[in-house]
């Protein structure tokens, strides 16, 4: 069997994907048990691969799955006590009546607080949220989940504290083979993902800056009286200095401190700088935006949420909280997370608890181990505890509320991810077999190398997009595409990192047109049924993220001629 089979053979699980998800319409947790079980039987009868390799791989993906889980529980579960507290409300009341003008209100909520609330819990809950606050205050059902699915895109690589990169680069890719080969160079693990962390955060900063701009002139191009582009564009000073207050922060973050906190820091401070800058009118102009009144808005505009007065202000609760209080559990996160990462005695007493799992595994490549206090999921519920004790005086009826929502959550998220997770592992773990052919990741990638050569760098993250779009996560596409990148950049001499990056900005972009993000903020202003007319409009953006990011690969390659460790 040539090269050439064995690379379609390697691609025919993602093809599946496609054609069972897009082409039938099939669910994903009917589709992923098919194509792991066609994973399996392509590494036992075609690359052949033993029994018991096959076996540590899934029992390897089952173990980064809890891990995976574990943070987006974690996330949650914080989100939903702070709900339960009635911080949330109060966060919400400090912005939404900050400016009459629904562009201005689109730019603080969507993206401001949209892009924190990505940073803190991930996974499609930014939109879930921020789209019924923009209708309580007045949008049309359509036009807030238009303005929800477009925050899905910068801060989306480092969502939930970091998973898409912690999680899906670094358990998508074969650390043991690329430790040996970085290790010849000089350089170690570490230093290779924080290199993938700074280019995807540089990145992410000179595109995502322009997104606010494009997020008020799609509304005012498809939900004003005018249809017109120029009149979101009247804001551009104003959208492009929001777009600078997190993009900033944002990129510095991810090149100085890691993975975890660039959304988190760039949503906070974008929050208070470009809050306070609309308070007192800066770069916002004389004439206010508005839609027209409500009775002449299309039917299809229009969801059956039903908006109370406690969806625009603080609910009554049994404390009086400050602004202070309801952001403090945020706060504390990000202080945890930074000691966890900087002071080493800190760091080991949470890697105390570490369960070594590797001794379950019967190939000594393959390791496995889970840390319940050093990931970010266990300092999340740290910080929902001391929340629900300084938050309110019925801390118990606060938990309970939210385990019960967040446990409904991640069992949905869950019984998709056991399947995929471990199907990526067997990709990755093909390369060592009885046929002595390349991995699974190898031959896909070669074929493509073959296939487009030289202008491979510009489909990169398309290729990253279209991983979000079928399995309607980041962190599963990077998991998915990040080794066969990396091999395609290997086999074409170019710098693998800056590929891998180019496919994290792309897997963050195609959230905006992943049907599963679509479906779960219809869903909260009861839109479901219009979810075709939304993706419509959202492959715009998602059409423009993607090109540029291509642009700027292969400008970085071939006109500044930059190479990185291994290529």
């Amino acid at each position: 069997m040539n090269q050439t089979i064995y690379g379609l053979l390697a691609l025919l699980p993602i093809v599946l994907c496609g054609i069972f998800l897009i082409g039938l319409q099939w669910s994903a947790k009917r589709t992923m048990p098919i194509v792991l079980a066609v994973t399996a039987a392509l590494a036992l009868f075609v690359w052949d691969m033993t029994l018991n390799r096959v076996s540590s791989s899934i029992i390897q993906g089952m173990v980064i799955t809890v891990s995976v889980l574990w943070i987006v529980f974690g996330a949650i579960f914080l989100l939903n006590t702070l709900k339960h507290t009635g911080a949330i409300a109060v966060i919400r009341a400090g912005f939404t009546n900050v400016s009459p003008d629904r562009r201005v209100q689109a730019i603080i909520i969507a993206w401001c607080f949209g892009c924190f609330l990505e940073g803190a819990a991930g996974f499609g809950t930014a939109a879930a949220i921020a789209a019924p606050l923009l209708v309580a205050i007045g949008f049309p059902a359509l036009g807030a989940v238009l303005m929800g699915m477009m925050i899905q895109s910068t801060p989306v690589s480092f969502g939930a504290v970091g998973t898409p990169i912690v999680i899906g680069v670094n358990k998508g890719l074969d650390t043991v083979a690329i430790s040996a080969q970085l290790a010849q160079q000089g350089l170690e693990w570490g230093d290779f993902l924080q290199l993938i962390t700074s280019q995807v955060a540089i990145m992410h900063g000179v595109i995502g800056t322009f997104m606010p701009l494009f997020m008020v002139m799609m509304l005012t191009r498809f939900f004003g009286k005018n249809k017109s582009w120029r009149e979101g564009f009247a804001i551009w000073p104003f959208a492009i200095f929001a777009g600078l207050a997190f993009t900033v922060p944002y990129t510095l973050t991810g090149i100085f401190l890691g993975p975890e906190f660039p959304s988190l820091v760039g949503g906070l401070v974008s929050i208070t700088i470009v809050v306070n800058a609309a308070k007192r009118g800066f770069l916002v102009p004389k004439t206010t935006w508005d839609f027209e009144p409500k009775k002449s808005w299309p039917s299809e505009w229009l969801g059956k949420l039903i908006v109370s007065k406690e969806d625009i202000t603080p609910a009554l609760s049994d404390k009086k909280m400050s602004t202070v209080m309801a952001w403090f559990p945020y706060l504390l996160v990000a202080l945890l997370l930074v000691c966890s990462r900087v002071l080493t005695g800190f760091q080991s007493l949470l890697n105390s608890a570490t369960v070594d799992l590797t001794s379950i595994l019967s190939e000594a490549d393959i390791s496995a181990s889970f840390s319940p206090l050093y990931l970010p999921g266990g300092l999340l519920l740290i910080s929902a505890l001391v929340a629900a004790a300084f938050q309110t005086n019925k801390p118990v009826n606060a938990l309970n509320n939210a385990f019960k929502e967040s446990g409904k959550t991640v069992l949905g998220a869950g019984f998709v991810l056991i399947f995929t997770i471990p199907m990526v592992r067997i990709f990755i773990n093909s390369g060592v077999n009885l046929s002595d052919v390349a991995s699974m990741p190898v031959a896909s990638a070669e074929l493509f190398a073959g296939t487009f050569g030289s202008v491979f760098p510009l489909i990169s993250a398309t290729i990253g997009a279209l991983g979000a779009f079928i399995a309607g996560s980041n962190t599963v596409s990077n998991m998915m595409f990040s080794q066969f990148q990396y091999e395609a950049a290997m086999s074409l001499h170019i710098s693998p990192s800056l590929i891998i990056a180019a496919q994290a900005v792309g897997a963050a972009a195609g959230n905006m047109i992943a049907v599963h993000n679509v479906v779960a903020a219809s869903a909260t202003v009861g839109l479901l049924g219009m979810e075709g007319a939304t993706l419509r409009r959202t492959i715009l953006p998602t059409i423009y993220y993607v090109l540029f990011c291509g642009i700027i690969v292969m400008a970085a390659i071939y006109l500044f001629g930059f190479q990185g460790p291994l290529a």
